[in-house]
């Protein structure tokens, strides 16, 4: 079970590189960029960086398909990742953060972290005037 979460957690992250714009899949096509500070201090079985932006990726396109946003994380001590969300139209949303206290972070707490930063990025989508 762990492998096949590792392999979509990798298969998400394709073409997702730390630091750099990622693609939404579906019709409309609009520019992410996500920037992992502290990247090397992600365990290497979580998929890493790469893998982090991926998963935020999916979740957005599956959450808030079409919105557009520009994300910094940072890792932080002790299992921790904090983000800054910036929406297209510029607004910044609430700083997210997620920690995880009995284990190293893996590419589950990436996809928990990302649900929630897509619930987010869904909810300033419908209250966008």
């Amino acid at each position: 079970m762990h492998g096949k979460l590792l392999g979509v957690a990798v298969a998400a992250a394709l073409g997702c590189v730390s630091g750099s714009a990622c693609a939404m899949s579906g019709a409309e096509r609009k520019p992410q960029a996500c920037r992992v500070i502290g990247g090397e201090k992600l365990p290497a079985e979580s998929g890493g960086a790469d893998a982090l932006c991926g998963a935020i990726a999916a979740a957005a396109a599956e959450q808030a398909p079409g919105h557009s946003y520009s994300i910094e994380i940072r890792v932080l001590p002790r299992s921790r990742l904090s983000a800054s969300v910036r929406t297209s139209d510029g607004r910044i949303l609430l700083e997210q953060g997620f920690a995880s206290m009995d284990k190293p972070l893996t590419s589950g707490s990436f996809k928990r972290f990302a649900a929630a930063i897509a619930a987010e990025l869904a909810k300033a989508d419908a209250t966008k005037s």
